[in-house]
């Protein structure tokens, strides 16, 4: 692997880790304020996928075809598709658009 995924890897695990820490330690009381706890609990998934999102659009080589299939995916998991039916078919209409955009 290159050195690019290996620091995506490590800057995901500190900001993970980092934002789960700092309240910990700056806050010696429970956090009351709904919208604070709300913040803090989502801060980490936010970030993960603000760090995924341009993977997701290049990894195919054609930021069209990574977009379609990043909706697919999204269109098959509200509809209450499993993690692996999700990922196959985002590998499928990923590879179909490739094809569709060469011809």
């Amino acid at each position: 692997m290159n050195n690019y995924i290996w620091t995506t890897i490590f800057v995901m695990a500190i900001v993970s880790l980092l934002i789960r820490v700092i309240p910990l330690t700056l806050f010696r009381r429970q956090i009351k304020n709904q919208f604070i706890r709300s913040f803090l609990y989502y801060v980490p998934y936010i970030t993960l996928a603000i760090m995924t999102f341009p993977a997701i659009l290049h990894a195919t080589g054609s930021p069209i075809a990574g977009f379609v299939a990043f909706v697919g995916g999204i269109l098959i998991t509200w509809f209450g598709g499993s993690l692996i039916q999700t990922s196959v078919s985002c590998c499928i209409i990923a590879y179909l658009m490739l094809l569709l955009l060469h011809l």
